[in-house]
């Protein structure tokens, strides 16, 4: 059974992090991860791009156009500061991964009878650490195309090769027993100590709590609503629904903790009741839990708080016309501006000019 972080890759091709959390928010978990991603026939695209993240917050980038390890935080900035060659070490040991990632890719294609087109390689490695219990979890993994290729198994200590083609590449890494060593240390020995480091550094960002706003959503009154939760940290995060007190598991749909642009998470519950009558609507509420904090946030399902697109498209309409009648009539306004502006400038027409007519009947009558 996988673990949170032992996801299948192709979850995790783009660099996306997705928080799948369960109920139990008591306890506070820390992670590192680190995603190496190589790219083949990919147009406009760093053939390589590495990421690392400390609780899901990105803390480095690397890619083989600028070939440097560079901080994302200012925290990881001034706390690696007082490490000698830090960023140095980084940048040298992404250049080397660089190299592998490129070769790996080359081999992929060999086995699956590839020449050229577009192809991904993908290696994501870390650990989570609970800063209670002390527990540790590490995982090492690579894909290609999307697709689990092989992992590490910790506690065998070998190599699973989900697919025929990484066979090969499972007895040949089974056979190097003191890498394996190397990589174990790493994940549950020198990786969590990192962990520890980096929330330090971090530590007013990292180990902040921030309650959401909490919204009850509806698109139309037939639609399910939708209770959603924004500006959430950490991401250690449940929400449901319950009725008379009791949570619901029938009717209702889970979503994933979402990252905002601000370093804060979003998530959302959606409960169907196309068959409740409106009446026993004050039975339902949405319950969202946040790790480390005790009260929880309860939201009543009544519908007069409910913010909905049903019967707002009128408004929309009237905003339209009346949007539409501004610019004509601005358009409109433009035209004369215009028409007078240029009337101004021209000569007067000598058929409607009075000096004209006077010179014309001076000449008639000296004629």
């Amino acid at each position: 059974m996988l673990k949170k972080s032992q996801v299948p890759m192709k979850t995790v091709m783009l660099l996306t992090l997705l928080g799948t959390v369960l109920h139990d928010t008591a306890a506070v978990t820390h992670s590192l991860k680190y995603f190496f991603t190589g790219s083949s026939g990919v147009p406009n695209f760093p053939q390589f791009v590495a990421v690392g993240y400390v609780d899901d917050i990105q803390i480095d980038h690397y890619d083989s156009n600028t070939r440097r390890a560079e901080p994302k935080q200012d925290w990881m900035r001034t706390g690696t500061a007082e490490i000698a060659d830090y960023w140095q070490r980084e940048t040298e040991y992404r250049q080397g991964q660089q190299q592998a990632s490129k070769v790996n890719i080359e081999t992929a294609k060999q086995r699956f009878n590839q020449t050229g087109g577009v192809h991904i390689n993908q290696k994501t490695y870390g650990c989570e650490w609970d800063d209670e219990t002390q527990d540790v979890y590490g995982f090492r993994q690579e894909s290609y195309d999307g697709e689990d290729f092989i992992a590490l198994d910790l506690k065998t200590l070998t190599w699973i090769a989900p697919i025929p083609q990484a066979v090969i590449t499972k007895h040949k890494w089974d056979s190097k027993t003191a890498e394996i060593a190397q990589e174990k240390n790493y994940l549950t020995q020198i990786c969590p100590e990192w962990v520890k480091k980096y929330v330090d550094y971090g530590r007013s960002s990292l180990l902040r709590t921030d309650l959401p706003s909490v919204s009850l959503l509806q698109k139309t009154s037939s639609s399910p609503v939708s209770c959603h939760a924004t500006g959430f940290y950490p991401n250690s995060a449940v929400m449901f629904w319950r009725k008379d007190g009791a949570e619901l598991h029938e009717d209702v749909d889970h979503g994933e903790i979402l990252p905002n642009h601000d370093g804060s998470f979003q998530m959302s519950v959606e409960l169907k009741l196309s068959s409740e009558s409106s009446a026993d609507w004050g039975k339902y509420e949405c319950v969202f839990q946040l790790s480390g904090v005790k009260e929880d946030i309860v939201t009543k399902l009544d519908k007069v708080t409910i913010r909905t697109n049903e019967g707002n498209s009128m408004h929309v309409i009237i905003g339209i016309i009346a949007a539409v009648l501004v610019l004509a009539l601005a358009l409109i306004a433009a035209v004369v501006f215009m028409l007078k502006k240029r009337n101004a400038k021209r000569p007067p027409s000598p058929v409607n000019n009075p000096v004209v007519e006077q010179e014309k009947m001076l000449e008639n009558q000296k004629a």
